[in-house]
C-alpha cells in the first residue's frame, strides 16, 4: 500500500469525526501517540512500537489530511532525491549522523 491510499483510507474511515474534532485536538492524538510510541522503544516492546508506529503514521495523515496536505507527495518533493540539505544518499551532512538501527 503507497501513502497516499494508506492516508485515503484513514479518510475514508475517520475523517467526519477527525474533522469534527479539529486538527489542534488531532494534533494533541498525534502527540500522545508519539509519546506511546518512545514508551515502548524506551521497553524495547517490539510488538507494542509495531502498533504505535501505526497509530503514528495513522495521525500524521489525520492530521495533514484536514490540512489538505497529501503526505506522499510532500515527502517525494522533500525527500525524493535524498537528503535535503546535502542531496546524498546516504546522507552525508558531518552534524546528522546516521540512527542506531533498531535492536
Amino acid at each position: 500500500m503507497r501513502i497516499s491510499e494508506f492516508q485515503a483510507l484513514i479518510h475514508r474511515t475517520y475523517h467526519e469525526r477527525d474533522a469534527k474534532r479539529g486538527l489542534e485536538t488531532d494534533m494533541l492524538w498525534l502527540m500522545e501517540e508519539v509519546g506511546e510510541l518512545a514508551e515502548a522503544i524506551r521497553k524495547r516492546d517490539r510488538k507494542g512500537a509495531e502498533e504505535e508506529f501505526a497509530d503514528v503514521l495513522a495521525w500524521l495523515v489525520t492530521a495533514a489530511s484536514i490540512s489538505g496536505i497529501d503526505v506522499e507527495k510532500a515527502a517525494l518533493a522533500k525527500y525524493g532525491k535524498g537528503c535535503p540539505r546535502c542531496g546524498s544518499i546516504p546522507c552525508s551532512c558531518p552534524e546528522h549522523p546516521a540512527p542506531k538501527q533498531w535492536p
